[in-house]
């Protein structure tokens, strides 16, 4: 019964500060993805929607876009906006688990 308590306790110790702050990086890579998923499947880039994740998506990316020089631009959107993606992850993954 002790251990119940133990572990019971240890799941309401995380921190809320640390969980905005990866929920944040989620939410920032899943922008990428979607952005990366619209540009593999060929939406229409005059669609509003394809213009809302673009223009969350494009500053998002920070520096990456551009980085390798690739000719096919499909890939060259996956590599780069994936590179951002995972960025996202990493970055806050290491600042939320310096919050905890």
């Amino acid at each position: 019964m002790t251990t119940h308590r133990w572990y019971a306790a240890r799941g309401r110790g995380r921190s809320t500060p640390a969980r905005i702050v990866a929920g944040i990086g989620a939410l920032f890579a899943l922008i990428e993805v979607v952005y990366i998923l619209l540009i593999i499947f060929g939406a229409n880039a005059a669609n509003a929607f394809f213009r809302f994740i673009a223009s969350l998506a494009e500053p998002l990316a920070l520096f990456f876009p551009g980085l390798f020089p690739i000719a096919n631009p499909t890939l060259a959107v996956i590599v780069n906006y994936g590179l951002a993606a995972v960025f996202w992850l990493v970055v806050t993954g290491l600042v939320a688990r310096a919050l905890r």
